[in-house]
């Protein structure tokens, strides 16, 4: 027998946000989030982005899941105040991108930062004794400066995930490898600029990509809801009111876990 009403579900917008830097946390929430999605087998997915990047990996498995979703729906990405480097990489998987005019984005590239702190180790009498079992193996250690042979390595580390970054935008909007590195240097621009470029479709606000999405799949956009996979909240959210807490200390904080957290590692991640 065939069920005569559809799930509530067919005729309401998901809507995912990704906001801050992505890293492992952010994977977690989102394919968790998408997988329910697909489950509930909604139309179409809204996804608001709003991350200056964050690690490779992570940024990449959630543009393979969402490549994979769009198959079965249409996905509509809208850009917010910024979306750069590996925010740009996550909206590869949207079919469609929208961003404001004056939306940050681009920093197409790849990053790596380590510390040396020889001359200060120095001043105050501190080394140490490192056995390894090879030469490279204390790689982008801050107790000395690189060797030439590691300078070069982490070189290629760096252009191996630079051009498969290239690949995947050039791919994604349907543009040359060639063309995409005339703009992928690293630079930002605006979203007035992405769209001259390729890179953005339209220009809009989030509402604007809601109706768009709305759209796409038949659905009227003056009456169509949008369903939010919010992020779980924090135990303390319910005793203090509002994001006071998150916009203060507590977000200084995530911000230098994950400095900490990803000091030598390639990051799509744009730094001002």
């Amino acid at each position: 027998m065939v069920w005569p009403f559809k799930s509530k579900f067919r005729k309401q917008i998901a809507k995912i946000e990704i906001t801050g830097a992505i890293a492992g946390s952010t994977r977690k929430r989102v394919l968790e989030a998408l997988k329910t999605v697909e489950e509930k087998k909604f139309p179409a997915l809204l996804l608001r982005i709003d991350s200056p990047g964050g690690t490779v990996g992570d940024s990449q498995e959630i543009y393979s899941a969402l490549k994979r979703l769009r198959e079965k729906m249409k996905i509509v990405a809208s850009f917010g105040n910024i979306s750069a480097s590996g925010g740009v990489y996550i909206g590869m998987g949207a079919e469609h991108i929208m961003a404001n005019p004056g939306t940050i984005t681009g920093s197409i590239g790849v990053i790596l930062r380590g510390n040396n702190l020889q001359r200060l180790l120095d001043k105050i009498g501190v080394s140490f004794k490192v056995i390894k079992s090879g030469p490279y193996k204390d790689i982008l250690s801050f107790d000395r400066e690189l060797t030439d042979s590691e300078e070069t390595i982490l070189q290629e580390l760096i252009d191996t995930s630079y051009q498969q970054f290239v690949q995947t935008v050039a791919e994604g909007r349907n543009l040359t490898p060639e063309t995409v590195r005339t703009f992928a240097d690293g630079r930002i621009f605006t979203g007035e600029q992405a769209v001259e470029l390729g890179v953005v479709d339209r220009l809009g606000t989030e509402e604007d990509a809601r109706r768009w999405a709305a759209e796409l799949v038949n659905l009227d956009p003056e009456k169509t809801e949008v369903y939010t996979l919010e992020e779980p909240k924090p135990w303390y959210s319910k005793i203090l009111p509002g994001n006071k807490v998150k916009n203060g200390l507590t977000s200084k904080i995530d911000w230098l876990e994950f400095e900490l957290s990803t000091s030598g590692l390639p990051l799509w991640l744009y730094r001002p």
